[in-house]
């Protein structure tokens, strides 16, 4: 009788009949020795033999969340070397379970549908986890993230059989949202609980002590223990489709504490990793899981969520000095692209004392501005908004595009490099104006930069802008060393 197979028969049924591919990789990946130089030639082998696998490695591999250089990887091999082992040991993994998940087309649409929501909080949990422990080692900080994305490893491998079995279970959960008689219909079908299901593969390939532990003691107080079990729960709430307001706060506040800072920053940060999950998500060809990703902007404005913290950012001379001292090294020394492009929208939001401020790229077409990095209260809210047409040739954006020099839209005065535009522009940006500043590489345009108070509701000042510009203007040295 099924009561009677328990966790050991579904985990060596899934091991040797359902996932065997995915068994064997992980398995494969988990044996390598981490500081082995071998390992790396080892890794590459271990996925070469297929090539849709390496495309999708390599894709995430080249993105914006993990190559943070100029030139791209072209083998699993070199992607190790510049991202590290670890890293690109998970992203194998991760392109591995996905593609194992959800190249299951002969189930039945409740049941994928399932697996999809399921597949897509995981990889939201996992995310989240791993910004969460962005302070601390690549190796610990990776490890994180596969722990939170094989959490629920033995509900979704169970799931991605199908079958008659799966069918049935899935009729039986839907008819009832009490968790407790859920968990008592789970474990009457297979004999097992789907934690103990986990558990049991977590063991079976060798997945690691940190999932093991998250697993049995998720009570532990150490750092990422804490932090899989909280990343696990916001991924959870934020999913349903009527959110607990109260249970978010609650875990946002949790959050908050654990990383040593308020919850409107602590949220601000969410809002930016689920972005960043959407985002990924396409890179890993998981197109299918996008749409069962919430929007948590969306989520936390409609419970009203904290979302801006109340503190108002003032000028801060001292750490522009500092932010201003390190472009000045950047442009004696070759630095990397993005981190010139941080230390100045830095030294603009705190120094300057911005609420936001960003890097709009130019399309290859250059017909189109897009958004590359937006830091400040809740830039990500209005990220949608930064994407800008260059069809008119009076437009501010074209205009400090064509004449390659910073403009001030919106001042109190008017002069060359303060101008006036329609209300309609300002209120879709800012209403008390904006500032704006080409980002150049020699004489050549690639975007701009912009800053504005929306936030506060502050005017800005001459010193305002020309700190602005300042910023700028040096950035602009730094990246033609950077690109010589």
């Amino acid at each position: 009788m099924t009561q009677q197979k328990g966790a050991d028969y579904w985990t060596k049924r899934i091991s040797d009949q359902e996932m065997p591919a995915l068994c064997s990789t992980v398995r494969d990946l988990e044996k390598l020795a981490k500081d082995d130089v071998s390992s790396l030639s080892l890794l590459g082998r271990s996925v070469m033999h297929d090539n849709a696998l390496t495309s999708r490695i390599l894709r995430v591999a080249n993105s914006a969340t993990y190559n943070k250089g100029i030139n791209p990887v072209s083998t699993v091999s070199r992607a190790a070397v510049v991202l590290g082992f670890d890293t690109i040991r998970n992203i194998c993994i991760t392109a591995k379970l996905l593609t194992s998940l959800l190249e299951n087309k002969h189930l039945s649409a409740s049941v994928y549908q399932r697996l999809l929501k399921l597949m897509a909080q995981s990889f939201q949990a996992a995310m989240l986890a791993r910004m969460m422990m962005s302070d601390r080692g690549e190796s610990l900080r990776e490890e994180v993230f596969i722990a939170s994305l094989l959490y629920r490893i033995g509900e979704s491998a169970f799931w991605s059989m199908g079958g008659e079995l799966t069918e049935q279970l899935d009729k039986k959960l839907l008819s009832t949202d009490d968790k407790i008689e859920q968990n008592s219909l789970i474990r009457a079908e297979l004999g097992t609980s789907f934690i103990q299901l986990t558990q049991s593969i977590a063991r079976s390939w060798g997945l690691g002590d940190v999932l093991i532990k998250s697993l049995t003691q998720p009570d532990e107080r150490m750092p990422e223990i804490r932090c899989i079990f909280l990343a696990d729960k916001l991924s959870e709430i934020v999913s349903q489709p009527n959110v607990n307001a109260e249970e978010l706060h609650k875990r946002l506040s949790q959050a908050a504490d654990m990383l040593d800072i308020s919850v409107a920053k602590f949220t601000e940060k969410f809002i930016d990793c689920s972005e960043t999950t959407h985002k990924l998500a396409i890179e890993y060809g998981a197109k299918a899981i996008v749409s069962y990703l919430p929007h948590t902007a969306n989520v936390l404005d409609n419970i009203d969520a904290p979302v801006v913290p109340s503190e108002v950012r003032e000028t801060n001379h001292a750490y522009q000095l500092s932010k201003l001292r390190q472009l000045t090294h950047y442009a004696a020394v070759k630095t990397d692209f993005n981190q010139i492009m941080h230390t100045t929208l830095e030294g603009m939001l705190t120094g300057v004392g911005l609420d936001r401020c960003g890097v709009l790229l130019l399309s290859p077409s250059r017909k189109l501005l897009q958004p590359r990095v937006m830091m400040g209260d809740g830039a990500e809210l209005l990220k949608q908004a930064f994407v800008i047409e260059l069809d008119d040739p009076q437009s501010v954006f074209t205009q400090c595009i064509g004449q390659k020099k910073s403009f001030w839209v919106n001042a109190p005065t008017s002069n060359e490099c303060k101008v006036q535009v329609d209300d309609v522009l300002v209120e879709r940006f800012s209403q008390n104006g904006f500032l704006l500043a080409p980002l150049s590489v020699g004489n050549k345009v690639l975007g701009l930069f912009y800053a504005d108070r929306l936030g506060s509701g502050r005017h800005f000042e001459q010193d305002d802008f020309d700190s602005f510009t300042h910023f700028s203007e040096l950035a602009n040295v730094c990246f033609a060393v950077s690109m010589a």
